[in-house]
């Protein structure tokens, strides 16, 4: 199998393979590829840890480094997942603050491992894009959000 062109490294302490199993399970199209471990002692580490993990986001390749404490997450890095409805919106956020993330603004949220999320309602991001004073709207009405609630932005975008 010919490795993608592009692929998403992300940068854990150690917990790369867990991370990347997490999201295996809870989003479609996910799964974890392949797990490689270093093959000798290194600076840091011992022969047998895991060293990275190619694994699949909503179909989006990604590479999980076991990379040390030098590197923190941060939000400007961010998984963007449109969902379709409020149970699927519920679901994602409660997978992914439930187990040790934290609650942001407007849709945003970070998993336990830092990484940082927006779990997006398609609703919302019609009415953004229909603009004037639909998207207005929409726009004052998720301000006041930490999940997004669909039926309040399906009213906003109705006036």
């Amino acid at each position: 199998m010919t490795p993608p062109k592009n692929t998403i490294c992300l940068w854990f302490e150690k917990d790369g393979e867990a991370a990347a199993r997490f999201y295996a399970e809870t989003f479609p199209d996910s799964r974890v590829s392949s797990v490689f471990r270093a093959p000798a002692d290194f600076p840091g580490g011992k022969a047998g840890q895991v060293l990275t993990v190619t694994f699949t986001v909503c179909g989006i390749p990604c590479m999980a480094l076991n990379g040390g404490p030098a590197f923190r997450q941060t939000e400007a890095f961010s998984f963007q997942i449109a969902t379709g409805d409020q149970a699927e919106t519920d679901r994602y956020w409660t997978a992914l603050v439930g187990n040790g993330g934290t609650e942001s603004a407007c849709g945003w949220c970070k998993d336990r491992w830092g990484i940082s999320w927006q779990i997006t309602p398609r609703t919302l991001t019609e009415a953004l894009s229909a603009g004037g004073e639909e998207a207005a709207r929409a726009f004052a009405a998720m301000m006041h959000m930490t999940k997004i609630d669909v039926a309040a932005i399906d009213a906003a975008r109705r006036g």
